[in-house]
């Protein structure tokens, strides 16, 4: 479960109209982003803490844990991906994302509701997964465009791997959120996802439908080929891989 951003009243909107000065701000702060695929090490600690931090200060664990730290065995998942997003060399957010396939379905969502999608998965539909979404409380009043920067990697994903949906499970006061953005839609009826009591949703986004719409409404949201490889291509053996990744969409905004 995801720890999501919600308007403010007053806040700038995000229709047509309002979104080009919205844009522009996202946009901007992409200039001070590093996105770090987090294998092993300090970095790897750093996202655990972080996950723990923000889920904690949201009242989203129940139990305090004495190493404050925040991992399942599907952070060791072959299809999961844990990223890492620094403003200015700091380490801000987070996100873990799982690409599922049919030979790879592990991901958290599949815990919930796994007689849903593994019919789907089987039939050759393939998913991204984002999940552990975490923000700084710290800077979260401050950067309020963070959640957008880090869902950023999922819209990337679902673009390199050229997958079927984004499924997501989420709160319901975040459901206003994913319909807007992204057109999500309810799949089936909420369900409780232990160890949280309150009923968890099932939200997908068709990319045949609704991928390149999302990119051309937000801009931010779109990446060249290259950022998508070095954010996803496993390095061969023998192969360092990158240590940090620049977002691309504003070198794509440019030459529109």
């Amino acid at each position: 479960m995801s720890y999501l951003y919600r308007e403010r009243s007053g806040s700038q909107k995000l229709s047509s109209k309002g979104s080009s000065a919205f844009v522009r701000n996202v946009m901007a702060m992409l200039d001070e982003i590093e996105y770090r695929h987090c294998y092993s090490g300090e970095d790897l600690e750093d996202i655990y803490r972080l996950r723990y931090k923000s889920f904690r200060a949201h009242g989203l664990l129940l139990s305090e844990s004495a190493d404050q730290r925040m991992v399942d065995e599907l952070d060791d998942a072959p299809n999961c991906y844990r990223f890492g997003v620094f403003l200015n060399n700091v380490l801000v957010s987070t996100v873990r994302l799982h690409h599922m396939t049919a030979t790879t379905p592990h991901a958290p969502i599949m815990t919930v509701f796994g007689n849903v999608l593994t019919p789907r998965l089987v039939a050759g539909e393939t998913f991204i997964d984002p999940s552990r979404l975490a923000i700084d409380p710290d800077v979260s009043a401050t950067y309020r465009a963070l959640p957008y920067v880090t869902l950023r990697l999922a819209v990337i994903a679902n673009a390199h791997f050229n997958t079927t949906s984004c499924v997501s499970m989420i709160r319901q006061e975040h459901t206003a959120f994913y319909k807007r953005v992204f057109n999500s839609t309810q799949v089936g009826e909420p369900r409780t996802y232990p160890p949280f009591t309150m009923p968890i949703y099932l939200y997908e986004s068709r990319c045949d439908r609704n991928l390149q719409p999302t990119i051309d409404r937000f801009p931010f949201f779109d990446s060249t080929a290259f950022e998508r490889r070095m954010l996803f291509d496993r390095p061969k053996r023998g192969e360092l891989a990158p240590l940090t990744i620049l977002p691309t969409a504003k070198y794509l905004k440019n030459a529109a």
